[in-house]
């Protein structure tokens, strides 16, 4: 299954890094920008998320949230936000396993990770951007911000 532009995102609710219950549906009148990932601590992947911490307020700016979404456990998660300085939420999508990915269309069953998907939310939770990498290809920044900004205009 792939999510298509102009459909409706799949609602979820996961724990993000500090256990707290974050809901898609919940941040309607906000954009939501949904990143997904393999592996928490990889280089690729941290490069990533540090990426976007970096440049945190450009996001916000724009009234984004940015929701970084792995397979791995939270309190995997709440030593790799910790360790990188990272703020945003980052979900678990661990139990069921990679629910929320295969749900996206982003998750490797061989693997048991999520694929490097991105798909941003409008503020009524219709899907009007997407980008799907593999494993080994980083996503650029840049492309974020651009259409952000072409959805904000």
């Amino acid at each position: 299954m792939t999510i298509e532009i102009g459909t409706a995102a799949p609602d979820f609710t996961l724990k993000n890094q500090h256990g707290e219950d974050v809901t898609l549906s919940g941040l309607r009148g906000k954009k939501a920008l949904l990143v997904f990932y393999p592996f928490a601590f990889s280089g690729i992947c941290t490069g990533e998320l540090c990426e976007i911490r970096d440049n945190l307020a450009a996001f916000n700016d724009l009234g984004a949230e940015v929701l970084a979404i792995s397979c791995d456990p939270m309190f995997s998660l709440r030593a790799f936000a910790e360790q990188d300085g990272l703020t945003f939420s980052l979900l678990a999508d661990f139990w069921p396993h990679g629910a929320v990915a295969s749900a996206y269309g982003v998750f490797d069953e061989a693997r048991g990770c999520a694929l490097r998907g991105s798909f941003l939310v409008d503020e009524e939770g219709v899907v009007r951007w997407k980008v799907e990498n593999g494993l080994p290809d980083a996503r650029d920044l840049k492309s974020y911000l651009g259409a952000l900004e072409e959805i904000s205009a």
